[in-house]
């Protein structure tokens, strides 16, 4: 009865020696990863349905790798982004002997025979194109861990501040979450603890200027799907502010400004001054229309809506003002006022005045002026005046039509007061011409100096509104 059970053992301990023998072989320099991992991974000791048996829940390691940033579309807020996402995770059933010469086995080709976390993105955009074979790769070491590296191409649906734009700073994030795992069977973490993503040492941007970056865990929340482990990265980017001065700020001020060039031209050039407000109303018309086709299409007020706002304003202004000018220099004067350009009015008035009353004058104009009115004013002649003469006094300038070159001295002696004729001189208005000239000069000051307080203004106001949001 002893001897058939000792057959049976002896046969089992040949056969266990006999697998374990053909195992090791496997193993041998001579064996390619190939055949490594078709041993490995065999249906009768392998399973890719079911998790790695760990304990507790298994822990995957990411880490994102940034390789380039593409163009922004201003219209819709979509940066493209594209990375290399590598995920680390431990498998006990993929250990090998150390006999092999392979610290790594390459097992891209047995990307479908392998567990491998069932991750998906959320809160993203659209993928640039399909993953196929050569985005990725799969390495299993020795120890079991496994490396699983793949290529990925987002177009992030971003948020900004369009309240501010373009002087706003967008923000991007995406996730990353297992689909059928809870956090009980699988957990997500970041690799050593990084905060901030790595970069590419080739990281290529292009019109993407990304100024901040963090790694952070979701919130933990529970959905009607149940609770599970969630990574984020969210990409703060800045605009171009250089492409937005170049294309819009500078070429509007220069058009305002070429506006304020007709405050300098003759009030009745009217070809001139035409053809420069209307040219440069049409000119910022065009720019403008131009860039907002690719701008985003919000209701509430942005920046861009009060610079295209205020300059236009500017510009229509500059063109009212020639017509208000034109109309008021072209109107006929009151009272035959003679205009002569550059000359003081009460100087052109003068002649005329001193010529009725035959004085003539070796000293300057302004001063028998003074002298004449003086002494006939201090008169006995005149003090005796009726008070309708008194109350003329301001206005008007008393000749003698009958007396002689000086009435005012010898009036008492043979009555030559009763002779003399009171000629008033009211305060004529001014001409039409020297008010539409005057109007031009007003605007050479108001006109610039109300546009730099704009500006000012503008720039300061939105910019420390750039610097609230980043202290947020």
């Amino acid at each position: 009865m002893g001897q058939p059970w000792m057959l049976v053992r002896v046969a089992a301990i040949l056969l266990v020696t006999r697998q374990t023998l053909a195992l090791s072989d496997i193993f041998e320099e001579g064996k390619s990863d190939k055949e490594i991992l078709d041993n490995l991974l065999k249906a009768t000791r392998y399973d890719k349905r079911l998790l790695p048996p760990v304990r507790d829940s298994l822990t995957v390691n990411v880490s994102v790798l940034l390789l380039s940033l593409a163009s922004p579309d201003e219209s819709s807020l979509k940066y493209e982004v594209e990375f290399l996402l590598q995920q680390q995770w431990y498998d006990p059933r993929l250990r090998y002997s150390n006999q092999s010469q392979y610290s790594y086995l390459n097992a891209i080709h047995h990307h479908n025979d392998i567990w491998i976390p069932d991750t998906y993105f959320i809160m993203h955009g659209d993928f640039k194109d399909p993953i196929i074979p050569m985005h990725f790769s799969l390495r299993i070491y020795r120890n079991g861990s496994v490396n699983y590296l793949m290529r990925r191409h987002l177009i992030l649906s971003c948020q900004g501040s369009l309240n501010i734009f373009p002087f706003d700073d967008p923000k991007c994030t995406f996730s990353m979450e297992s689909i059928s795992y809870e956090t009980t069977s699988l957990v997500y973490v970041w690799k050593n603890g990084e905060d901030v993503l790595r970069k590419s040492p080739s990281l290529m941007t292009l019109n993407a200027y990304l100024i901040n970056n963090s790694t952070l865990i979701c919130p933990t929340k529970s959905s009607w799907r149940g609770n599970y482990s969630c990574l984020t990265v969210e990409l703060i980017f800045t605009r171009d502010r250089a492409f937005y001065f170049t294309t819009v700020f500078i070429p509007g001020i220069i058009l305002v400004t070429s506006s304020f060039i007709t405050f300098w031209l003759e009030w009745n050039a009217v070809p001139a001054r035409v053809m420069i407000g209307v040219t440069t109303m049409l000119n910022f018309f065009t720019t403008s229309n131009g860039f907002r086709s690719t701008l985003p299409v919000v209701s509430n007020l942005t920046a861009m809506n009060v610079w295209d706002g205020v300059c236009m304003c500017f510009i229509y202004a500059s063109l009212l003002e020639f017509v208000c000018v034109n109309y008021v220099g072209r109107k006929r004067p009151l009272h035959n006022v003679v205009y002569r350009p550059g000359e003081n009015p009460v100087t052109q008035r003068l002649p005329a005045v001193l010529s009725r009353i035959g004085i003539i004058l070796a000293s300057p104009l302004e001063t028998a002026e003074q002298e004449y009115y003086s002494t006939f004013c201090e008169s006995p002649m005149y003090a005796r005046g009726d008070k309708k003469r008194d109350s003329a006094l301001p206005n008007e300038i008393v000749a003698c039509t009958n007396c002689g070159p000086n009435p005012c001295t010898h009036a008492a002696n043979n009555g030559c007061a009763e002779a003399c004729v009171l000629q008033v001189r009211k305060k004529e208005p001014p001409h039409p011409i020297r008010v539409a000239k005057t109007i031009d000069v007003i605007a050479r000051i108001t006109f610039p100096t109300a546009f730099a307080v704009f500006l000012i203004f503008f720039f300061y106001h939105y910019k420390s509104f750039t610097n609230v949001a980043h202290d947020e």
